[in-house]
């Protein structure tokens, strides 16, 4: 009876939420279409280049919208169920709110599991090709939207790049040699600078060529121009990649190397540590929002029918991405620890879901 019942829960949840995903899919492809028209007819960027560029970033629409999904999907197909009267024989046959509770979270390793996969192996790769594309058919350059350029602390080196390129190739960069003491020993004026990992020789080098060097000593100031500089730095392409997707859409292979990186250069990584703790969280959403959606198909049906609770389902999904970014910028604002300004949303929802529950088990 329980397989039965599992496999028909099951069935009805994942139609609707399908129906609900495919449908906010191109409610976001149209929105992200309109968001590109002002862009079309500039610097060679035409009509298709925008629609692959919409395409390209569904993977990302889908890691967001995944778990909202599951929370409408489940409100309808529990809603409509009730309102059949099929959860009220279901509970007189002994079926008990844990048991349905259990089923529901059984149903949610799908939407779980789709999630991590899609936040992991999917969505960063294709939103970093997307924006590749984009800047690739506009002709434009990463660092080029920042007025001096992309500055990085490398070790005892600082790094300014005034163009970085889709290929992470690097252009007219110059580099800031310092001492122990933290005094300039010299600056180098790079015209171009490549990423060069084929081979075992130069794995992990950056080959700068177009140099300038400056040198400053005691008595004298040295220049030399040598042909070429292999650069041995931490700084890979990936590590570079970071500015192209925003934290929220890295992988967390990503955003583990950046962090290191950072710490490695006694930088602030709030922001990405924040990051980091909310792409761990992100799976479990679709389950909490499955929760949520359980009190609301055993409220009596006078309480509202089918469309006035898929509306506060709605609403609650777009409560809780508020309260996401809310506590997201507070934590960055007020150095909170990183997992507190993460995991604090999710559980208030999870309190709301389990004192909702209580409430419906009294009655």
């Amino acid at each position: 009876m329980s397989r039965i019942l599992l496999g028909y829960f099951a069935r009805e949840i994942y139609g609707a939420t399908l129906v609900v995903l495919l449908a906010f899919l191109g409610l976001f492809a149209f929105f992200d279409f309109v968001n590109e028209l002002d862009n079309i007819g500039k610097n060679g960027y035409q009509t298709h280049h925008a629609l692959v560029y919409v395409v390209m970033v569904m993977p990302t629409r889908i890691y967001e919208i995944l778990p909202v999904a599951a929370l409408i999907g489940s409100l309808h197909a529990l809603t409509t169920l009730a309102r059949h009267s099929e959860i009220t024989v279901m509970r007189a046959s002994g079926l008990s709110i844990r048991k349905m509770l259990r089923m529901l979270c059984l149903v949610s390793i799908v939407p779980v599991v789709l999630t991590y996969v899609f936040g992991e192996y999917i969505a960063p790769p294709a939103e970093r090709a997307a924006q590749q594309w984009r800047l690739t058919s506009t002709n434009s350059a990463i660092s080029q939207q920042l007025r001096s350029g992309l500055w990085i602390k490398d070790g005892s080196r600082m790094v300014n790049v005034r163009t970085l390129k889709p290929d992470r190739s690097m252009e007219r960069i110059r580099v800031f040699n310092l001492n122990e003491g933290g005094a300039l020993q010299s600056i180098d004026e790079v015209e171009h600078g490549v990423y060069v990992g084929t081979g075992e020789k130069d794995k992990g080098h950056w080959r700068l060529t177009g140099v300038t060097r400056t040198g400053f000593f005691d008595d004298h100031t040295e220049v030399v121009s040598p042909d070429e500089i292999i650069w041995k730095s931490a700084l890979t392409p990936e590590v570079l990649s970071v500015l192209m997707v925003q934290p929220e859409r890295m992988s967390v292979t990503a955003l583990l190397a950046y962090i290191s990186h950072l710490h490695e250069n006694q930088q602030n990584a709030n922001r990405y540590e924040i990051a980091l703790w909310k792409k761990l969280v992100a799976p479990f959403a679709s389950l909490l929002m499955m929760s949520l959606a359980l009190p609301f198909a055993l409220t009596p049906e006078r309480s509202g029918g089918v469309s006035v609770k898929v509306f506060l389902g709605v609403m609650l999904g777009v409560a809780f991405y508020l309260l996401n970014g809310m506590f997201s910028s507070l934590g960055m604002i007020n150095s909170w620890p990183p997992p507190v300004a993460a995991i604090t949303p999710s559980l208030l929802f999870l309190a709301t879901a389990a004192a909702m529950l209580y409430m419906v088990e009294r009655r």
